[in-house]
Parts: structure tokens; sequence; C-alpha cells
């Protein structure tokens, strides 16, 4: 709320004036009452007097609002309030608009039946309001008798056909006439080439605010920084809105971030481009016709650019880099991000921070790298929140605490639901002293595998249930490959991770912690104690130098065990009540991680990249007399070889021999 009682209205008032009046280019054909206004410098009239304001309450049988009141008691009307109303009412012209303009009709159509109260009054505004337009643009102020604050001031709703949009709010009469002071601004700040530049104490004003905006913004002042270059973007300065959408952008604010000004600047795009075509490929559909309403006036080799890294982002090849030792740190990060580190590599980034720089004047924090398939996945609102609460740029300042790490470590958020994790079955193998990348020659029975190096780039785990379902031209019964992600589970192990594995058959089952485990140890867990559908099983297998030690199956309501189970580990422990065995899930998860020392990477695997490989089978094959189901799928533009039974392609049932 504006308090009315403070606000210089002539002052105000008198600045609008002066600045309209320098604003008309020489020459420019005028109305008498334009060209009176200009020469007088004055877009007003004469003050209303008290009996004048006073006989307009009696005529309309309200008290007005306090801020109406002291604008009439300085000018009683306007002259062009803002871009579209040429004309506002003082004392005499303002009345009930009753209507008049049949909006009240249109409006209420469009309620559901179900609409509440709230609705229906938004939609009888346009019968209780009192209209202050005399002559505009096909455009409505209204204000509201219904809508009144502590101070007992009107809101005021402005609404133009032309612009397909609800009604405006502004909170009173006088921020209803600092909005218009904006949008006179606003416009006289887009004249076209050729026309006089529109320079004032306002836009001198609000410039060095933009500029003092930039470097509190650097000191990590950002919260005063963007309110700041809001301001100034309400006025449409250059420069204020680019500035202001870098911040936005870190904080996780997207819509309507397109970096006005600097993306087309070859000098910023390496940096402001990725994200602006991140965010396009995430909701486009591969519908690209709009990329290019973004990119306003760019030359051909950016736009080929930025169509160049809208393929890179899509298939999750684009590589962010940098200059300097924050370059360094950002391929630390990098390597840190692939194998689930996530957290560690926040920590490099942030780190290196105050000794990035900026590619010129009007770049405030990195922000190629949220486009980044591995870094990406690193910003939270709380980490954006951080990195633009650091000084940069050899700017001074103090620090910020540092945010909470995203990953809980140990095991047991496995066994929680929440957003991203309503899985109820997962397996993961844990191998000590390997690196991740050393996994597929551990689980692949291919002897091409056997080399360390066949790992997939990185995937989500959606797009990891994707490859694993729509990849797959051959499914067996019997045969259960699975695709796992792999990266380091805690100091001296590796992991790799099934989030959503074929249903659990403990006839057929066979732990690869045995294969896994040769010249190490390894550790095979397969969790199912909350799956909807079926019964709830659990398994345990550890493997020291390629031989099973020990290991138990819960399943079937019981419990198979081998081996000299430790008694931390014993089964009997967790399962005592066999009528809610899912409460076991959690201590067992417990149990298993400070039994090795191991975790997994929770943010990385619900949330991030990871490289991927496909399994051997975790199922024997079938045995003599065993029947299993075999279902090939052929390709549309493939034929049956010559000689080749067309029915032989599609499911095929046999027994083993």
């Amino acid at each position: 709320m504006t308090d009315s009682t403070v606000f210089d209205w002539r002052s105000f008032l008198l600045k609008w004036s002066g600045e309209w009046a320098d604003s008309l280019p020489d020459g420019e054909a005028r109305g008498e009452g334009d060209e009176a206004a200009r020469r007088a410098r004055w877009l007003g009239f004469p003050a209303a007097s008290e009996e004048r304001i006073a006989a307009m309450e009696e005529r309309l049988g309200r008290q007005m609002p306090p801020s109406y009141r002291e604008f009439l008691k300085v000018s009683d009307g306007w002259r062009h309030a803002g871009g579209f109303v040429r004309l506002l009412a003082g004392a005499e012209d303002a009345h009930w608009h009753n209507n008049e303009s049949g909006l009240a009709d249109i409006f209420e159509e469009y309620l559901d039946e179900d609409a509440g109260p709230e609705e229906r009054r938004e939609a009888d505004l346009w019968r209780r309001g009192l209209q202050l337009d005399v002559e505009s643009d096909i455009t409505h102020v209204l204000l509201d008798p219904e809508d009144v604050d502590e101070h007992g001031e009107w809101a005021v709703y402005t609404w133009s056909s032309w612009r397909a949009e609800a009604p405006a709010r502004h909170a009173d009469f006088t921020a209803f006439m600092r909005d218009m002071h904006r949008e006179f601004h606003s416009l006289q700040a887009r004249r076209s080439d050729g026309e006089p530049v529109f320079a004032n104490d306002t836009t001198r004003q609000l410039d060095a605010q933009v500029e003092e905006a930039r470097l509190e913004a650097l000191r990590g002042g950002w919260e005063e920084a963007v309110k700041a270059l809001d301001e100034a973007k309400g006025y449409s300065r250059a420069r204020a809105a680019g500035l202001g959408d870098q911040i936005r952008r870190l904080l996780g604010q997207t819509y309507m971030v397109y970096y006005d000004g600097l993306v087309t600047d070859p000098l910023y795009a390496p940096e402001l481009l990725p994200p602006l075509v991140a965010e396009h490929a995430a909701h486009s559909y591969r519908d690209d016709s709009t990329l290019m309403f973004h990119l306003p006036g760019a030359d051909d080799d950016l736009v080929s650019l930025a169509f160049a890294t809208l393929d890179q982002v899509r298939d999750g090849t684009y590589r962010y880099t940098a200059a300097g030792p924050y370059g360094e740190a950002v391929e630390r990060a990098r390597e840190l991000a692939q194998w689930g580190d996530t957290d560690g590599a926040w920590r490099t980034l942030m780190n290196a921070l105050p000794r990035w720089q900026p590619l010129g004047p009007d770049h405030l924090a990195p922000l190629g790298w949220v486009a980044d398939p591995l870094l990406g996945p690193l910003l939270t609102p709380e980490r954006g929140r951080e990195l633009l609460s650091t000084p940069r740029a050899g700017q001074p300042g103090e620090a910020p605490s540092p945010t909470a790490g995203l990953d809980p470590g140990g095991l047991a958020w496995l066994a929680e639901s929440y957003r991203g994790n309503n899985r109820a079955s997962y397996r993961f193998v844990l191998v000590e002293g390997t690196e991740p990348k050393e996994l597929p020659g551990r689980l692949t029975d291919n002897d091409a595998d056997k080399d360390g190096t066949v790992l997939n780039e990185p995937m989500t785990f959606r797009e990891t249930l994707q490859r694993s379902r729509y990849n797959r031209s051959e499914f067996s019964s019997y045969d259960d490959r699975a695709l796992m992600a792999v990266g380091r589970a805690g100091t001296g192990w590796s992991f790799a991770f099934d989030g959503e594995p074929a249903p659990f058959t403990a006839q057929r089952f066979v732990s690869p912690a045995a294969t896994a485990g040769t010249d190490t140890r390894a550790v095979v867990v397969w969790s199912g104690l909350r799956a909807p559908h079926g019964k709830p099983f659990f398994h345990l297998s550890v493997a020291r130098d390629g031989a099973e030690q020990y290991a138990f199956t819960y399943a079937d309501g019981e419990i198979r065990r081998s081996g000299d189970i430790p008694r931390a580990l014993d089964p009997s422990r967790f399962f005592d009540d066999l009528e809610d065995s899912a409460r076991a899930e959690r201590p067992l998860l417990e149990a298993v991680a400070e039994e090795f020392g191991a975790s997994l990477p929770r943010h990385a695997i619900v949330n991030g990249r990871l490289h991927t490989f496909t399994s051997r089978s975790w199922t024997r094959p079938p045995r003599q007399g065993e029947t299993y189901m075999t279902v090939r799928l052929q390709p549309a533009a493939m034929h049956p070889a010559e000689g080749e039974r067309l029915g032989d392609n599609g499911p095929e049932a046999g027994k083993r021999p």
C-alpha cells in the first residue's frame, strides 16, 4: 500500500509532465490540448477544491479513497496516463460503470457452474466499479469500492480488450499512477532507431541504479540487487532484464527468463545460450519454431550456435567449459558428478567460485553449467542462493555458510518413500577396491566388456528405464539382464544399481556376488519388501575372492541361509515379525551400510545422470524340462530371410534341450 499522506503528488506529476513534454519529437502533429500541455509542461488540470470533491462524493454516494482525493487536490484529471489512457477522470467525469461496457455479462458467461463467491465477485467488478477512463484505447480503469485495505484505499483494476488477460490489479490509485508512469517510460525506451534518445533524470538515475545493482550482485547481495534490477526493468532500462534473468535462473525461476539483450551478444552467448536452449528443449516437444522468438536480432552464426547447442542438449552431449581456475574446477566437478559424488562436485565448484571471472561487464555468474547433463542436476534453489551469495569476480564480501549436502549417506534412504523415490523393489552390487568403470568386466558375460571400458553415456533414471524397455529386441522369461547405473559407493567401494528390476524368482535367482568379487569383496542386495504386488522378499549375499562367504534370502515367509552370517546381519534379528516384513527394510539397510562402510548417492541416482551397462542375467538358464518363452521383435522394415517362417519371429515356446 502506498501511504498517500506522504506521497508528493505535485513533484511526481511535474516530473512526469516534463518527461512527457521532452519526449515529443519536433514537428509531430498534436491536438490543441496536447500542444498546450507541452508548452505548459503540465499534463494535468487545475486542482479540485475541497467543495468540488465533496460534491463529487455526494453525487456518487461514497467517500473517495485517500490517494485519489489527494491527487484531485493537485490535478482534477490527467492526460496520457500511460500509453493507452488519453484522459483520466477528474471530479466531474468519474462515474459508476454499471456494466456500461457489457463486460460483466462476458466475464460471467465464462464462469464455471461451481465458481465460488470470489470468482463471481471478480466478474461483478464491471457492475460496481467507479470508472476513471474518459478517453482510451479500449482500456478500462475502475476503482473497486469492495476491494478496500485498512487505510481505506480502493484497489484499481485495468483491462484492455487487446491484451487478452484478466484485469490487472493495482493496490491503490497511487500505485496505479506509478505503474502508468512506468508504462510511459517503457514505451518510450522502445523507440525505433533514428528517433531521439529518451533520457532524463529518471532514466539516468535508473541506469546508475542498474550499475550499482550489478556490483552488489557480484558482492553477493543478490536480494537487494534483484529488487533494484526489477524496478529498472519496469521502466525497460537497458541491461536490467538481462542481468536480473541471470539471478532468477540460478534461483530456479525459468518462466519468462530470456536474458534480454545479452543472449544474442556473441560475448555472452557461450554462457547464456545453453540455459536458454536447455529450457526450450525441456518444453518444446521437438517444436523448435519458438526458439527464434527469444533470439531477436541474432546473426546467422549465433543462430547456428543455438541450434547446434540444442542438438547437444537433447542428446546429452553438451559439455560446459570455462576459462582459468574456475574452468579447471569445472572439469574436476564433472569427474566427481559422473560417478555419483554430486555433493563433492558442488563443493568443488563453490570453492573455486571466488576466482571466477565474467565474460564481460554484464555477466553476473557462471550459467552455462546448468545445461550440462552432469552438472545441471547439482542445482537446487538453496544452492542457487549460495552461489549468488558468494562474492566473485574480485569483489569484496563475506562468503555464505555452505548449504547442506543432498546425500544423507548410507543406504537407509532406499526405504523412504518420497517424490522421485517411489520404487518398491531395487537391487545393487557393491564391489570393494574397484573403480566404477571396471564393473562391466565383473558383471557381464560378453568378452568384449571384460576390459571394463564399455559404459553407456550418463543417463537419468527415467532414461535408463526407457532404454531398458524400448531398446530391446528380445524378451525372455528366463533371462534377466539388468541395465545398471554405476558410481562410487563411499570410500573404497563402487556400485552397480538397478532401480526397477524384473520380478524376483527365488528358485532361479543366481547372485552375481561371486563373479563380481573375484580378487576382492562384493555385496549383493535385492529388496522387494514393499512390493505392492506379489510377496515381499529380501536377499543379501557376500563373496570374497570369487567364493560366496554367506547369504540369506527371505521369501514366501521363510528365511533360507548359508555360510557364517555375522550377527549384525543375522536375518532372524530383522524378521522377527514375518507378518510385517516391510519394517525390516530400513534396519537391514542400516546394518549393511554399517558392516561394510558403503553408501549409495541418493541425489545422483534419483535426480542425476550416471553411466550404465547391461549386466549378465541374474537368473540361471532353464533346466531340463523347464518351459520358457522368448519374444523377438522384428523391425517393420525387415523381412524374413529366405526359407525362414514369419511365425518363427513371433512368440515361441519350447523346452531347453
